[in-house]
């Protein structure tokens, strides 16, 4: 009977690991389709006090111009390889924020600053890369390892507001846009279920196996 309670409860410990992990697919499932909604909505004025939580991932359109210094932020994608995210703080009436215009290659070497008036388009970002392992920016060759807002905005003197561009016009034909993009979010929660189900039912098998050949040797005996 001890052997019976302990194959059970594993079973219905693994089982319901899965099901926490259906649970949560679901969830992120309908997290992503709310990003995608607000991602692919119709672009609005940048608001004058925006919120990270309300106005996440807002569309906002803006007429101004890229000013100052660039800042690189060292990134990796999986069809280009390694390069930079441009970080340039942009004027906008009599505002000042930081826009990231996009990707080039690690190789690019110096891209200049459009001079002219430009209209960006894209989304409002406040991204969270930075941690306890995350290394100070190397000023010296103006290479960042995260987009650190609040740090990025002090070092070109703006407001600590991003957009990530989804397009500039007219366009930069050095920089390819990196746009907000939920295919970056990881949802892995269908392959852990999957794992958890599967050894439920390893678990479910060996215990099976094992009580048989018990009995057949108390049957033996």
């Amino acid at each position: 009977m001890f052997l019976i309670i302990i194959g059970l409860g594993g079973v219905a410990i693994l089982c319901a690991l899965g099901l926490w992990q259906v649970q949560r697919l679901a969830w992120k499932q309908g997290v992503i389709a709310q990003i995608d909604a607000r991602i692919h909505a119709t672009p609005v004025a940048l608001p004058k006090s925006p919120d990270a939580d309300v106005d996440a991932y807002l569309p906002v359109t803006a007429d101004g111009r890229l000013i100052g210094d660039t800042l690189r932020v060292l990134v990796s994608q999986k069809t280009k390889g390694a390069g930079y995210r441009l970080i340039t703080a942009f004027e906008s009436d009599g505002r000042r924020v930081l826009v990231d215009r996009g990707f080039i290659a690690v190789d690019a070497g110096d891209v200049e600053t459009p001079n002219a008036d430009i209209t960006v388009t894209g989304n409002l970002q406040w991204p969270q890369e930075t941690d306890g392992f995350t290394p100070a920016p190397d000023t010296e060759n103006n290479i960042w390892f995260a987009r650190d807002v609040p740090a990025m905005a002090a070092a070109l003197n703006a407001e600590p507001l991003l957009i990530v561009a989804r397009k500039l016009t007219p366009s930069d034909p050095a920089v390819a846009p990196f746009p907000v993009d939920t295919s970056r979010i990881p949802n892995d929660h269908l392959q852990y279920a999957i794992t958890w189900f599967s050894l439920a039912a390893i678990w479910f098998a060996m215990s099976a196996l094992f009580l048989r050949r018990r009995r057949a040797n108390l049957s033996e005996s």
